[in-house]
């Protein structure tokens, strides 16, 4: 449009410029003619004419005024027989009416370019406000595109995030599967609701297992008791040294099958419990009151102590899980006779329980599974008793709940050191 009406201008502003021109040379020509009366001047006036003729006719074509353009041919008309006018007077004013119609066609001209000019401008206000609403169309059209499509996938990521949180509280109903949505999305919610009836599968198994682990063993382990009670109390007969010394053994082998027993219970409940209490406690009274328990496994063993905390912030209740599993893993695979390091102090915002023993060195390939329930080392216990494979990871998971971890690190005082470390926030 810019190159069309700027070849429109350029062609009309050209033609009046030649219809300038020509008038010029027309009156000029004229005048000449009137006093010298030379055919040679009368040719060059009928040229003039000839060329202002066809610079109107281009002009007034471009223009359409047809009332200016009418007025200047009659005008030429009558000054085409300048042969004939012999007044001064008379030809003058012919040469006036066409310079007044030259002047009234460049009026017509800047008017008519204007004009122009003026449609031009309102035709490009007209496409910037069609391109103004078009645009605002176009970004509400994909502003509600771009909520629609987040919508198909936030509500079926939320629905993924609801099933997380369901399958880590291990309760709860779950939602129902998304209809609207991408579909790998909903391979995903298909594959955790399937993850789901799995885990409930293998929670019913493991339940059933320990309680009926636990109750199957309790029932032979009341009666061997029941039997180690009589034989003590010489019910059945007096007892001589041999026959007591043997009975003293099984009833202590008695007691440390009812401590396996009561692990098995402890790890079923230590699974189910989902929130610690954490509360301000004195690390002095936990550990006495553990190594009071174990007073007899450790009648041979120097314990040493070192605790550099007043108080610490834990749930007392898996701490001492904890205590009672390490310290009994020592006792189990530590060296007889040689001494057991316990150790609790602070580190940045964490506390950290050390439990070293001397012995053989844990294997490298067996630390990536050593916390893991029912994996049993190979070595020997010193009680040559078969353990149920589930103290370190009793340790692993009460760590755990309190947002901690252990390791297995080593040390320069001894063979075997298991680190507890547990952020410390108060309550």
């Amino acid at each position: 449009m810019t190159t069309l009406e700027t070849r429109f201008v350029v062609d009309v502003v050209s033609d009046m410029q030649r219809l300038d021109n020509a008038a010029v040379d027309i009156e000029r020509s004229i005048r000449q003619f009137a006093v010298l009366r030379s055919e040679q001047v009368a040719a060059l006036s009928d040229n003039a004419l000839e060329q202002f003729a066809v610079a109107a006719d281009n002009l007034c074509q471009a223009l359409a005024v047809p009332s200016s353009c009418n007025r200047l041919s009659e005008q030429l008309t009558q000054l085409a027989e300048y042969r004939d006018i012999e007044d001064e007077l008379l030809l003058s004013a012919y040469l006036a009416a066409v310079q007044s119609s030259v002047t009234q066609l460049r009026d017509d001209v800047e008017s008519t370019i204007n004009q122009r000019v003026q449609l031009q401008q309102d035709d490009l206000n007209a496409m910037q406000a069609k391109q103004a609403w078009s645009t605002a169309m176009l970004v509400s059209v994909s502003l509600l595109l771009i909520l629609a499509g987040s919508q198909l996938i936030v509500n079926p990521v939320n629905n993924l995030k609801k099933i997380i949180r369901i399958l880590a509280h291990s309760g709860g109903q779950l939602p129902p599967l998304s209809t609207h949505a991408p579909k790998e999305l909903i391979d995903v919610e298909k594959d955790l609701h399937w993850l789901n009836e799995r885990l409930q599968q293998l929670e019913h198994i493991r339940t059933a297992l320990l309680r009926h682990a636990a109750h199957e063993l309790k029932t032979p382990l009341a009666s061997i008791k029941e039997g180690c009670s009589l034989l003590s109390d010489n019910v059945v007969g007096e007892l001589n040294n041999s026959q007591r010394e043997v009975l003293s053994l099984l009833s202590a082998s008695t007691l440390r099958l009812n401590t396996l027993v009561e692990k098995l219970l402890d790890y079923n409940l230590l699974l189910q419990q989902a929130q610690p209490k954490i509360k301000r406690s004195n690390p002095n009274v936990l550990v006495e009151a553990c190594l009071e328990d174990y007073a007899l496994a450790l009648q041979k063993r120097d314990v040493d102590v070192k605790i550099e905390l007043e108080h610490i912030y834990i749930d007392e209740e898996l701490f001492r899980r904890i205590l009672d599993n390490l310290v009994s893993n020592a006792v189990a695979h530590g060296a007889v006779g040689r001494p057991i390091n316990i150790h609790i102090y602070g580190q940045e915002k964490y506390l950290v329980l050390d439990v070293a023993n001397r012995g053989k060195r844990i294997a490298p390939d067996s630390v990536k599974t050593l916390f893991e329930p029912f994996i049993r080392g190979n070595e020997p216990r010193n009680d040559n008793v078969i353990g149920t494979g589930l103290g370190l990871s009793i340790v692993s998971d009460c760590a755990r709940l309190m947002h901690g971890d252990v390791n297995v690190v080593d040390v320069d005082y001894a063979d075997v050191c298991f680190r507890v470390t547990i952020p410390q926030q108060e309550k």
